[in-house]
């Protein structure tokens, strides 16, 4: 069979990550999980349990192909209690996930080639999915300084078509204040390149809560998503906010690549978003655990990291040990039972020396993966 260039993508190395550490498991291992940025909880029980009555009686066929009108109503409702932003509903779309915004977006902004801005390290399925695409994903070193964000002359001087902010980002968990924000707008409406903002670990921060850039602009790309925050990974449902004027682009795309989300996982948000109680205790976990995690870690030879603002992550230098972060995190989970992601998912240049750990888990597993941790690095030599 014949192939076509667009499928030469590189693997989600987390993924890979998560499939060695189930099979240890299979093999009678117990392996602590800070690979993949996935909540330890599920979905709100009350969400869940007024979906399974709608089940009932509700075949739950297709929806508009925007999504349901009660969703994103509500949504819109919720930028208005959360940043004090005026959102008309019919900006907000529903997609299957953020990965099924991301194509829909690149699809609706881009032509072939286009040179698309990622401040590295970052996420790393933006950077496969603009290939798949045809586009051209421009790598941008970042800085401790600038707290691993890019930064508003990135934009120009990297000639770019369009750019992809995080806030708070994977796999830093650092995020962009307000000045910050607006610059890098500015900078891109002054290039005439198009601004995509991905804020799907907003409600998850610690120093401060994160800002939309929707209180900076309009001439934005907002996408999120009902997996981090309100714990639905497995539900695969998030939601885009575009220009008016690009709303029936958008739809066009949408109706034809996905025809609609699901309809229950619809169904499920729409009744999550009204257990904001039950989701911030979720976050007074990952709080807890974010803070055992940047005590621990300089305590055992591993301090190199920008301390998290946010999401469930910390990103952490480990080149005094090694500068192969695939070995590095094969061999933790041989000897220690802990699964962590490396560097190299993030960034293919620098990411030979990192390696990410995620904190999102309860808080018994993050103390036993960082005591196990500790022993590890206990007894590995800093290198020559």
């Amino acid at each position: 069979m014949r192939n076509s260039r667009r499928g030469e993508v590189d693997p989600f190395i987390v993924m890979d990550v998560m499939e060695a550490a189930r099979a240890a498991e299979a093999a009678g291992r117990h392996i602590i999980h800070m690979e993949v940025g996935q909540p330890g909880t599920g979905a709100p029980q009350a969400a869940l349990e007024r979906l399974s009555a709608d089940m009932t009686g509700d075949p739950l066929g297709y929806t508009v192909g925007l999504g349901l009108p009660a969703l994103r109503a509500r949504i819109a409702q919720h930028y208005a209690q959360w940043y004090g932003v005026e959102l008309d509903p019919d900006r907000v779309v529903i997609t299957a996930g953020a990965s099924g915004a991301f194509l829909l977006a690149f699809s609706a902004l881009f032509d072939t080639g286009a040179r698309v801005g990622l401040g590295a390290p970052c996420y790393p399925s933006y950077r496969q999915i603009l290939k798949a695409l045809d586009l051209r994903p421009v790598d941008m070193p970042t800085t401790m300084a600038a707290r691993m964000q890019p930064v508003a002359a990135d934009v120009a001087a990297h000639g770019l078509d369009g750019l992809i902010v995080a806030s708070p980002a994977n796999p830093t968990g650092t995020m962009l204040d307000r000045d910050a924000m607006a610059a890098l707008a500015a900078a891109c409406e002054n290039a005439d390149a198009a601004f995509i903002s991905d804020e799907i670990y907003h409600g998850l921060g610690y120093e401060g809560r994160a800002v939309s850039a929707l209180e900076v602009t309009d001439e934005v790309y907002v996408i999120n998503s009902f997996s981090k925050y309100f714990s639905m990974t497995g539900w695969r449902v998030g939601w885009m906010v575009v220009p008016q004027d690009h709303v029936r682009r958008i739809e066009r795309l949408a109706q034809n690549m996905f025809i609609c989300p699901s309809h229950a996982s619809q169904k499920l948000a729409l009744y999550a978003m009204e257990e904001g109680a039950v989701l911030d205790a979720h976050v007074d976990v990952y709080r807890t655990n974010r803070d055992l995690m940047i005590a621990a870690l300089p305590a055992m030879g591993l301090g190199k990291f920008a301390p998290p603002d946010g999401a469930f992550y910390v990103y952490v230098d480990v080149g005094d040990y090694t500068d192969d972060s695939l070995a590095f995190c094969a061999d933790v989970l041989e000897k220690a039972g802990v699964a962590v992601t490396p560097g190299l998912d993030f960034d293919p240049v620098e990411g030979g020396h990192w390696v990410r750990l995620s904190y999102a888990r309860s808080t018994e597993d993050i103390r036993e993966g960082l005591a196990r941790l500790a022993g590890y690095m206990a007894q590995t030599q800093v290198k020559t």
